[in-house]
């Protein structure tokens, strides 16, 4: 029977774990505690480098994380390092177990195949649409929206460290646990943090989220000024890259184009000083071909059928912010505050399909004539409610917000929607979580129904008519109404839509 080894950490915290090697690679070993709440990873050879990069992410950096007023928020966000520990000459970290909901609960579909039973939810297995199709359980797979979710998760998570200073410097679908069914996510390998001033990155990062200038440059030695290493410039790239995957099971950079006979250089410019976006505007030399594809592959892999444009203005947008403008000129990438903003938004315009055989279940509305799912192809029939959000810069002028709210049965109204001041995110107030109005189509119309609002009016006309909590107004084309009178409060437009 394998013995308990009983210790403290550096900072005096006592700690044991069960003296048999429960995991391995090639720099660690991992060792269990008792109660299996946590584990101890000991580095079979540490530099002092790593030791003090170590020392300051449990401590100093861990600190201004988790010891503010929304620190709990970030627990389930991070697999950070909790202690550095040094025992019998050899140093490592202690570090929070897996949450359950992190592991795959049913095997792969076909058992002819890897069977991922009680497998880690790595972020691979859900942004290719032949992993997608070949391995997981439909149980698993979750649904477009909780897809956008898991990208406001991960975008927050990394908007937080680089706020702090850091870089991740391998964020890449290895790194990234989710959990589609609940739209959970969280960021491993905290470890290896680049810490600024201090501690350089050890990797350059993994093939497909390496940023091009530093594929470009990695043939020169670390110490050369021209060699670019990973950054906070490099995390938002493979932000990017992560965002468009698990929404569109592509890749943004793998296309047809063949840049060098040799595979090794080819790689190195396709991916490097010559990478171009599958779904350039103005050169298509790097269009992925359908022909090409596995059967598995499709729709996906078609870009005529499904281009990214299907996640909506804003996302749109920062795409082509990310992987046209920014892909060479570090300086024009999104930041992750910006991927956050965004996919907070795009939330708001989807819709859920009508199809109950959709494998996404939602998608964003593009308010065409003709609107139906970009998905399945199943059209939306019946009217439907947009609510374009105004703003109060001062006192009875309001200004567009560039944001915009679809209807829904049963969707619901939150503070975050009649306030501008009022964002979702970790610093939302516990009175600010609860919903203060829903929607429901009776007899066929539309009606929004007041919970919370004071304020609520219709002013469409000089005679303003007040909506009492616990009324309800009937929504109508051309209507305003007013949410809020506070500062940033807001008025909508309604615009009705009227499907097929």
């Amino acid at each position: 029977m394998a013995n308990l080894i009983k210790t403290t950490t550096l900072d005096g915290q006592p700690i044991e774990f069960i003296d048999e090697v429960k995991a391995s690679d090639g720099m660690q070993h991992v060792y269990l505690s008792p109660d299996r709440s946590y584990v101890v990873a000991l580095f079979r050879d540490t530099d002092f480098q790593a030791k003090d990069r170590l020392i300051m992410i449990t401590g100093k950096y861990r600190d201004s994380v988790f010891r503010q007023a929304e620190g709990d928020y970030w627990r389930n966000l991070y697999r950070w390092p909790t202690a550095a520990v040094e025992i019998n000459g050899r140093f490592g970290f202690t570090l929070p177990s897996y949450q359950k909901q992190f592991f795959f609960e049913y095997g792969s579909k076909n058992n002819d195949f890897l069977n991922i039973k009680g497998m880690l939810k790595e972020g691979k297995w859900f942004t290719s649409a032949n992993n997608q199709n070949r391995y997981l359980d439909p149980r698993e797979r979750g649904d477009w929206l909780n897809y956008l979710r898991i990208g406001i998760l991960i975008s927050r998570a990394v908007r937080r460290l680089h706020a702090a200073g850091l870089a991740h410097s391998d964020l890449s679908y290895k790194n990234v646990l989710v959990d589609p069914v609940r739209g959970g996510a969280c960021i491993i390998d905290i470890d290896s943090l680049v810490v600024p001033g201090k501690c350089p990155p050890d990797v350059i990062g993994t093939p497909d989220f390496i940023a091009p200038e530093v594929v470009a440059t990695s043939h020169l030695p670390k110490e050369d000024k021209n060699r670019k290493l990973p950054c906070i410039a490099t995390d938002r790239h493979a932000l990017a890259v992560l965002i468009y995957m698990f929404l569109l099971y592509r890749h943004p950079l793998r296309g047809a184009r063949v840049c060098d006979l040799d595979p090794e250089k080819d790689e190195k410019l396709c991916m490097g000083s010559q990478a171009l976006f599958v779904e350039h505007p103005a050169d298509a030399s790097n269009r992925i071909r359908p022909s090409d594809a596995k059967p598995s592959e499709l729709p996906w892999k078609d870009t005529a059928r499904v281009p990214f444009s299907v996640t909506g203005p804003y996302l749109s947008e920062l795409f082509k912010h990310a992987f046209i403008d920014g892909l060479h000129e570090v300086t024009k990438r999104p930041t992750a505050d910006e991927w956050e903003v965004a996919l907070v938004k795009t939330v708001d315009l989807v819709q859920p399909c009508r199809n109950p055989d959709c494998a996404q279940k939602w998608y964003v509305f593009d308010n065409t004539r003709a609107p139906k799912c970009p998905f399945c192809g199943t059209p939306y029939q019946g009217k439907l409610p947009i609510l374009n959000l105004y703003s109060a810069r001062k006192e009875g002028s309001f200004r567009p917000d560039n944001h915009r709210l679809m209807v829904y049965t049963n969707q619901s109204l939150f503070p975050w929607h009649v306030n501008r001041n009022i964002f979702p995110n970790e610093r939302l107030a516990p009175e600010h979580r609860k919903r203060v109005g829903y929607f429901v189509l009776h007899a066929g119309a539309w009606w929004l129904v007041n919970e919370a609002l004071p304020d609520l009016a219709d002013v469409t006309t000089d005679n303003k008519i007040a909506v009492p909590v616990g009324g309800k107004v009937e929504l109508k084309d051309g209507q305003k109404l007013l949410l809020s009178r506070e500062g940033g409060g807001r008025l909508v437009l309604v615009q009705m839509v009227e499907g097929a």
